[in-house]
Order: C-alpha cells, then sequence, then structure tokens
C-alpha cells in the first residue's frame, strides 16, 4: 500500500447561510449582476423559488424548514400563541415551544460536529454536539451590576462560550437591531450595519473556534431592513417618492451582504457544500385592515365599555365575552379564535355550529373590499385543511389580507377598516410567500440549474441526505438532490 493509501478521506461538509426574509426576485433577477458571490454559487450549482409554511413568518417558518414539520405538528402558529382556551394568555414562542428534532440535532445524533448561530428558534439554547448562539429573541447578552460594569448573559452552549462571544462582538453581541419599526431611518441603518459587522465576525471566528461539520447561521438584517425601507425602493408602494435619500439602501446593503458571503466561501475547503435560504421573501405593504373594527361593524365583536376615543389594543378595552362570536390578533397575517362555548369560558357559539359558522366566518372575511371597493383577494386558511396534525390551540382561521399585501391591524378605535399607519409603528412591507433557495457542490457542479416545486419542509431531508444519513418517515419534506 503506497503512502496515499494512508490517508483519510475527506469527510463532506455542509455551510447553510439562512437569510431571513430575502426576496428571489432581487437576488436571481434585478441585481443578480451586482452580487458576485451569490451570481457565482447560482451560476456553478442549482437555485429556485422555495414555498414557505403556511403562515410564512419567521416563528415559526425557521422551525418547519429545520425540522421538516408544518406548524400544525409544531403546535406554533406565529410568535405570540394561545397558551389555552382562556381570553388573555399568550406566550411567545422561544426555543422551548419546539418539541421536534431539527436537523442538527439528528445529526448530532449521528457524531457530525454542528455549529448553529441566530437561528430562530434556539434561545434559550439547548445542548448540542458542538455550540450554539441564540436568536434574535434573546432578551440580553450583558447583564449589568448596577455599577456600570456589564458581564456576560449567558446565551449559547456551551455557557461559557457566551463570553467568548461578547469579545469578539466588541463587548456587547446584538441579536437584533433594537426597534426596527422607527422613522428615524439613519439611526435604523446604522444599527442593521453594525448588528450585520458583528454577526459576520463571529461567524468567521466560530468557523476557526470550532471544529463542525455542519454550520448554519442566519442573517436577521435582511428582513430589518425590507420592513424599515421598503418604500424607499419600490415604486409601486403607495408611499414610494421619486428620489428619496434611501431609494438605494435594500440594494446596498444586499451588495454588503454579497461581500460578506465572499468573505466566508473563501474560507471553506473544496470537501464543504453550500446552500444559501431565506424562509419568506417580501413584498409591499398597500396598508392594514382593523380586524377587530370590523368584526365589531359586523355584530360578532362585542365590547363592555366604552368605545375608545385613540386606537387601544384589544387586550386593554374589555369585552362583552357573552356577546362576542369572535375575536382576532394583529400581524402580518390575522389569525381569527371563535368563543366557542365549552371551549372558550364564556362561548357564545354553540358546539353543533361552529363548522357552519367557521365556513360562513371564511366567506365574510373574504369580501372584505378594499377602501375603493376593489377586490383584494384575500386567503382563509382552516387548520385541519393544511397541516398534518393540529397541536396546541391554533387559530380557527389564518387570514391572508389581500393576499398578504395588507397585513392584520388589532387595535380598535380607527374611523374605517382600513388603515395606512401601522399600529406597531412604521413598517413598509409585508411577508411574501417565497423565499429562495441556493445549493452548490465544490465537485458536483450543476451549471446554474433552474429547480422547481421546492417546499421549505425539503431543506431538512436535504441535508440529511448530503450527509448519508436516513431521512426520519415523519418528515414531511423530500430531498433535493445536492448535485
Amino acid at each position: 500500500m503506497t503512502v496515499f493509501g494512508f490517508l483519510k478521506k475527506r469527510q463532506p461538509k455542509l455551510f447553510v447561510i439562512g437569510l431571513d426574509c430575502a426576496v428571489p426576485q432581487l437576488v436571481f433577477e434585478r441585481w443578480r449582476n451586482e452580487l458576485p458571490n451569490l451570481n457565482r454559487l447560482m451560476s456553478e450549482g442549482a437555485y429556485g423559488e422555495l414555498t414557505s409554511c403556511t403562515p410564512c413568518i419567521t416563528v415559526p417558518a425557521w422551525s418547519v424548514m429545520t425540522s421538516s414539520k408544518d406548524p400544525g405538528v409544531l403546535g406554533i402558529y406565529g410568535f405570540r400563541n394561545r397558551s389555552d382556551h382562556s381570553y388573555d394568555r399568550l406566550m411567545i414562542a422561544t426555543g422551548t415551544a419546539v418539541k421536534e428534532p431539527r436537523v442538527w440535532e439528528l445529526l448530532g445524533q449521528a457524531g457530525k460536529r454542528v455549529v448553529t448561530i441566530g437561528v430562530p428558534g434556539t434561545y434559550p439554547p439547548r445542548p448540542v454536539n458542538g455550540a450554539a448562539i441564540g436568536c434574535f429573541l434573546t432578551p440580553q447578552t450583558v447583564i449589568g451590576n448596577g455599577q456600570g460594569a456589564k458581564k456576560s448573559a449567558t446565551f449559547t452552549y456551551p455557557a461559557e462560550l457566551s463570553q467568548q462571544v461578547n469579545a469578539w462582538a466588541g463587548g456587547e453581541y446584538l441579536v437584533d437591531v433594537k426597534q426596527f419599526r422607527t422613522d428615524d431611518k439613519d439611526f435604523l441603518l446604522r444599527q442593521i450595519y453594525d448588528m450585520t459587522r458583528q454577526h459576520f465576525r463571529v461567524v468567521r471566528e466560530m468557523m476557526h473556534f470550532q471544529p463542525w461539520d455542519f454550520f448554519m447561521f442566519v442573517e436577521m438584517g435582511t428582513d430589518r431592513i425590507h420592513h424599515g425601507f421598503w418604500k424607499y425602493h419600490d415604486p409601486t408602494h403607495p408611499k414610494y417618492e421619486p428620489g428619496n435619500p434611501y431609494e438605494n439602501s435594500i440594494r446596498e446593503y444586499y451588495r454588503y451582504i454579497d461581500g460578506e458571503i465572499g468573505e466566508l466561501l473563501g474560507m471553506l475547503d473544496d470537501s464543504t457544500a453550500v446552500i444559501v435560504v431565506s424562509d419568506h421573501g417580501a413584498k409591499k405593504m398597500d396598508g392594514g385592515i382593523c380586524v377587530n373594527e370590523w368584526l365589531i361593524r359586523e355584530g360578532l365583536l362585542t365590547l363592555a365599555g366604552e368605545y375608545p376615543a385613540q386606537p387601544a389594543a384589544l387586550g386593554k378595552l374589555k369585552v362583552d365575552w357573552s356577546r362576542t362570536k369572535v375575536w382576532g390578533e394583529g400581524g402580518y397575517y390575522a389569525r381569527i379564535f371563535m368563543n366557542v362555548r365549552g371551549r372558550e369560558p364564556r362561548g357564545a357559539i354553540a358546539p353543533e355550529e361552529y363548522e357552519r359558522e367557521r365556513e360562513a366566518l371564511a366567506e365574510r372575511i373574504k369580501s372584505v373590499r378594499g377602501p375603493g371597493g376593489e377586490d383584494i383577494g384575500t386567503r382563509v386558511f382552516k387548520p385541519q385543511e393544511i397541516y398534518r396534525r393540529v397541536n396546541g390551540v391554533a387559530p380557527d382561521l389564518i387570514v391572508y389580507w389581500g393576499d398578504l399585501f395588507w397585513r392584520s391591524v388589532g387595535s380598535i378605535g380607527y374611523p374605517e377598516i382600513w388603515t395606512f399607519e401601522n399600529d406597531t409603528g412604521p413598517d413598509d412591507a409585508n411577508h411574501a410567500q417565497q423565499g429562495m433557495y441556493i445549493h452548490w457542490h465544490p465537485k458536483k457542479k450543476s451549471g446554474g440549474r433552474a429547480l422547481n416545486g421546492l417546499q421549505i419542509m425539503d431543506v431538512a431531508p436535504t441535508v440529511l441526505k448530503y450527509f448519508d444519513l436516513a431521512v426520519p418517515a415523519d418528515m414531511q419534506g423530500h430531498a433535493i438532490p445536492l448535485e
């Protein structure tokens, strides 16, 4: 046997770059020639639009992607979920809400070393066969002692990594911008760039510092810049003004991100494949539909106290639940809850009338028109019809007002059911159902092959297949060939 016979074959590695909310039309078409690194991955690899889950929102989308389980199986229907059938108990869906195994946990069980950074659904951090840094729902990365000094909070696994991450970040690791719904756009831009620079610096350090077979990180800056600056760059946005000072802010940020990605690609060896993925896209927001305002006018929701003089959240108002059949929650989509006798404390809908009432309500919602009397194309979903199972306390209906060109506004106190100001602060964009997917293999070039029919639940099986591991039978997606 020659000396080469003793050389160990390099094991395959996989590097996953997550860009929250990244828009396929911007990357694949509009700005492709300005993004040389992503362009190379597309030209040599394969790419296509990735259909997100319903609802197409960060929580639960990344957990859907990495578990290959739909939101109903996960029992996670958005950032905030009903804890029970009471009227006021909502909980934030942190990582503790995710009960299904994510792909890096399966890889770890197979002996693979893993690193995750900023993947939504990873705070609080859990033990992994490697290292993990918490996501944007991490409440704090440093703790003050009341005398000006600060120490690291625990937001990593292992816990002692937290101090090192803060040191790499220059003192305080930023998991998110402080406030992306602000009118101070210069302040917001500085925050986004400061955060993103930190994130990529920490990613580079972890690539050197931590042994890994699978590495996945998610950048939130793409989401924040869309919500903060979409009206400035999209001529079809109702608030667009030609020649405004922020017209190229999103474009310049994409170019910056591409440069950072280029640095990471230069650090990879020839045994490492790359996936670039987003959980959903973005689109203009034409306005908001005041869901509870509409329900009041339809006679389906009744206040017990006075009607507010100024817009106020439903949770701050008194509701006559005995005379209320339906209420809703605001957000990028609407969650509609029905007040069912025997299920809710003061139910007003007889259980035997539930399905008939739900169907009639869905039709009424779809018939809501725009301010000019136009059909806005609202879509309504029943969880039992779109999910394999329905765990936890699901909404009775999930609503995409105007197919997500309109958001849901939960506050009450508006003169009309339409509003053009967001009740939670300035926000220019809504989410789009189509995210993006690119894969590139160093030794199996695909020559820019277009991929069609990709689903968000296909990503986790693809990762397992790349490592020649069996795909669990209960995963709902299918592996995408990495060649």
